[in-house]
């Protein structure tokens, strides 16, 4: 099936609860309209209260909107040809803890109708895919670390093959190597043509990932576009060279000052953390496997 233009439409989308007397109101959600193009990874954004779990039930279809509608696949949300075109990944990994990581997704896998042929590709895939040790593969989810369900909750998203996915905070848990390696897996359902619905809190990892974003605050949006345009500062120019005497740094900073710009200053570049860990980790896991 063609995925639509849009992954993702609503409409002055609004969801409001009743308070607990009869004529009080809680808004959660307030005339929210959203545009996900279908193979984009977008960033749902915002403090705690804004709107962001509101809004992902009311695109699965698990709750109904007070006012306004949303559109999933070019479908109406909750549709049942939309689900089965989905993946979720809840902020809680809720998988049953006497299975292993096998027995789970065979168990989902017959929810979706998949033979045993299909199963087994399905299930040995995607165990892969998201990184589980073939070691604990066998055992029961409840002696798992919570980044090592976490993966496996990640591969149950996945199972259905859906155009469309969203996950709402899929790092919560991992070491920094395994919220490196599940960003990489991020990129690469994008590169398959899958669109990412990503809800966080970790800003680092919308900024390593995302296409656009939106912030939402007390259900309003209050920022949206695409990431680099939010992001770039235009007031601010960055020159990057190797091997600059210090006689010819003297003199670039003198000559910009002369042109008339402000707050001039020498900055030296630093590498990301992430890098120096995940660069130690790799090299300590490849002398492990040379000393075998």
């Amino acid at each position: 099936m063609v995925a639509p233009a849009q992954a993702i439409q609503t409409r002055q989308l609004t969801k409001i609860y009743p308070g607990f007397w009869k004529s009080q109101k809680v808004p959660a959600l307030l005339q929210l309209n959203l545009q996900v193009q279908s193979g984009e990874i977008f960033g749902l954004l915002g403090p705690n209260g804004s709107g962001k779990t509101t809004t992902i039930k009311l695109l699965l279809g698990l709750i109904n909107p007070t006012a306004g509608e949303a559109q999933v696949m070019g479908r109406p949300a909750g549709d049942q040809e939309t689900r089965r075109r989905l993946g979720y990944l809840p902020e809680e990994s809720y998988l049953y803890r006497f299975l292993n990581a096998r027995q789970t997704l065979d168990f989902y896998g017959r929810l979706f109708n998949m033979n045993r042929v299909q199963r087994r590709r399905a299930v040995d895939y995607y165990l892969d895919f998201v990184g589980l040790d073939p070691a604990v593969r066998g055992r029961r989810i409840g002696t798992y670390s919570k980044g090592q369900t976490r993966r496996v909750a990640l591969a149950q998203a996945l199972l259905n093959n859906p155009d469309l996915i969203i996950m709402d905070e899929p790092t919560s848990g991992l070491d920094p190597v395994g919220i490196l390696e599940i960003k990489n897996m991020i990129l690469r359902l994008k590169q398959a043509g899958k669109t990412v619905l990503l809800s966080t809190h970790q800003l680092a990892d919308v900024e390593d990932v995302c296409d656009r974003l939106v912030i939402l605050y007390r259900g309003r949006v209050e920022m949206s576009g695409a990431l680099s345009d939010l992001l770039e500062r235009r007031d601010v120019f960055q020159l990057e060279a190797r091997q600059v005497s210090p006689q010819l740094q003297e003199r670039l900073v003198a000559l910009t000052r002369e042109s008339g710009a402000t707050d001039v200053q020498i900055i030296r570049p630093r590498a990301r953390l992430e890098d120096l860990f995940k660069r130690l980790v790799d090299a300590k896991r490849q002398t492990e496997r040379a000393g075998k």
